[in-house]
């Protein structure tokens, strides 16, 4: 089965710690991922310049660990990530800001790539959000 996941809660989140785990379970089953999709608040988890304390999980980092680990489409909804100030080089510079906080494996685009995701999948399970 191939599922598309959207994440709209913060990396400090429950939710956001939820939709991970159910990620992984989707790839140990067998299944397979078409494209995580980070909007609203959920942007956040792709920033790096996340910091968490020590005794809290730093599942920004785990979120960027397994896209890597395991060559997901990542997706930052563009609109979500400037309202909160999470820029690539190229928006950084657009907006001639000082400071990129949003760096490989993550990538910026509009909500047709959450749109065409959950055409091209199975099911699309969201976690978080208002």
């Amino acid at each position: 089965m191939k599922f598309a996941i959207a994440v709209f809660s913060p990396a400090h989140a429950p939710s956001s710690r939820r939709a991970l785990r159910f990620a992984e379970a989707v790839l140990a089953g067998g299944h397979e991922i078409a494209r995580l999709f980070f909007y609203q608040d959920g942007v956040h988890s792709a920033s790096s310049n996340v910091i968490v304390p020590q005794d809290e999980q730093d599942i920004a980092g785990q979120w960027r660990t397994f896209v890597e680990n395991n060559r997901l489409d990542a997706v930052v909804c563009i609109a979500a990530a400037l309202r909160r100030g999470v820029l690539d080089e190229a928006e950084a510079s657009r907006y001639q800001r000082p400071a990129v906080n949003l760096q490989q494996p993550w990538e910026l685009s509009g909500l047709g790539q959450l749109h065409e995701a959950a055409q091209n999948a199975d099911r699309l399970v969201c976690f978080g959000g208002d």
